[in-house]
């Protein structure tokens, strides 16, 4: 347990990919803090592969991370916060998705395909768990290193967007926060990108800049 600035944080773990598991997560958070009033899908899985090399296993293993969990989530959160009763739009889901869904290139498939069904699982959720619970995204673009990337990479990709700077972590916290505190806003994403789903990119940025620096 961490205490700070007033503050109370607890760590609590279960693998997401399991069902189980992660139906009872919501539940043991709201024992042990006595209400949740918000959750924050930010866990991801992030494999490469393309269309040669897809198969089931790979799809499946980023749908069990990335997609079925914020839905299993959702659904926790709207069953507490509807037992104690909260005010509309009292409660909100936040997804993490991709600027990549607005910029699409083929690689990194599976993984597309799974933030594309958190995206439109992020529409359905918010019509769904109305009044009580808001559903948001945000879509991030090149913010933490991943991958194979180095340094220089990620560096250069970080710039190849039409405000010469991508996302770092504290605009993605900053734009949940916005949702968080946004009342009247379900079923929309933030792209908060620097504009890179503007700039249409026939690779992933990562090989774009692997090409840039290669003689």
């Amino acid at each position: 347990m961490l205490r700070a600035s007033g503050a109370r944080a607890e760590v609590f773990a279960a693998d997401l990919a399991d069902e189980a598991q992660c139906a009872a997560l919501l539940p043991a958070v709201n024992a042990t803090f006595g209400r949740v009033d918000a959750v924050v899908n930010n866990a991801s899985l992030f494999e490469y592969d393309n269309v040669a090399s897809f198969g089931y296993a790979a799809m499946e293993r980023h749908w069990r991370a990335n997609t079925g969990p914020a839905i299993v989530l959702a659904r926790a959160l709207h069953a507490s916060v509807s037992e104690r009763g909260v005010p509309a739009g009292g409660a909100c889901v936040v997804n993490l998705l991709d600027q990549k869904l607005w910029n699409p290139n083929p690689d990194h498939l599976s993984y597309t395909l799974s933030k594309a069904a958190l995206e439109a699982a992020t529409t359905l959720l918010a019509q769904a768990l109305a009044p009580a619970v808001r559903v948001c995204g945000v879509a991030p673009g090149v913010t933490l290193l991943s991958g194979d990337m180095s340094g220089p990479e990620f560096e250069q990709s970080h710039a190849m967007t039409p405000l010469r700077r991508s996302s770092t972590p504290q605009d993605v916290a900053r734009s949940v926060r916005f949702l968080l505190e946004s009342p009247a806003i379900t079923g929309t994403t933030l792209l908060v990108d620097g504009g890179q789903h503007l700039q249409p990119q026939a690779r992933d940025v990562m090989f774009l800049a692997r090409e840039q620096n290669t003689p």
